[in-house]
């Protein structure tokens, strides 16, 4: 039996043992799909090709060491090694649109802060920026599949297709964590009193 024709578990069994051929097997059999679950977020081929390429070492690295205990389930394992890497850089570039958006049941743009806090014409720019700032800190602190849909949709434009694809799950689980999401996000500025409506 041929190397190429082996599963991804046990290509993953070879490359701990000391074959590093089953890797560039591994790497050549879903490179498309993780570059392309890269890339319809970055929308940068050159940033796209830094996050890729740490996304393998990072998984040598954990390979190496013995750590890998995702039996069967490599390709999700190394799509959640590179969408914690492009959280990662939008957390350091602090890259964050002005008003997050999303499309509600009748499938209309609303912005998150309308959606929670009502009629936001009659801020200043002052007030508009305290209000984004204390709900950026507030989608930090909701459940880890319900922020990273939040930030997906809102601050990194995706579509809930893009969104269902990059992280395994059906289009109806995306929308139902977003849903639950912005009713956890309500929920903490009304329990904390956080000045929404100044």
């Amino acid at each position: 039996m041929s190397i190429q024709s082996l599963n991804d578990n046990e290509l993953v069994q070879l490359y701990m043992e000391g074959n590093e051929d089953s890797l560039a097997i591994l790497l050549h059999r879903h490179k498309g799909r993780i570059f392309s679950s890269i890339i319809v977020i970055l929308k940068d081929r050159a940033l796209s090709e830094d996050i890729f390429q740490d996304t393998f070492l990072k998984v040598i690295h954990t390979l190496k060491r013995g750590q890998y205990s995702e039996e069967g389930k490599f390709l999700p394992w190394v799509l959640r090694i590179a969408r914690n890497l492009i959280i990662d850089h939008f957390r350091r570039a602090k890259r964050m649109p002005p008003v997050p958006v999303y499309v509600n049941e009748d499938g209309e743009e609303m912005d998150v802060f309308s959606t929670i806090a009502g009629d936001q014409n009659e801020k200043s720019h002052e007030e508009s920026s305290l209000l984004k700032k204390n709900i950026r800190e507030l989608v930090n602190e909701l459940p880890a599949d319900q922020r990273e849909v939040v930030l997906m949709r809102t601050y990194y434009d995706m579509s809930f297709k893009e969104i269902a694809e990059f992280t395994n799950v059906s289009i109806n689980t995306a929308l139902g964590r977003m849903r639950y999401g912005l009713i956890n996000l309500k929920k903490m500025i009304e329990e904390r009193n956080v000045e929404v409506s100044l």
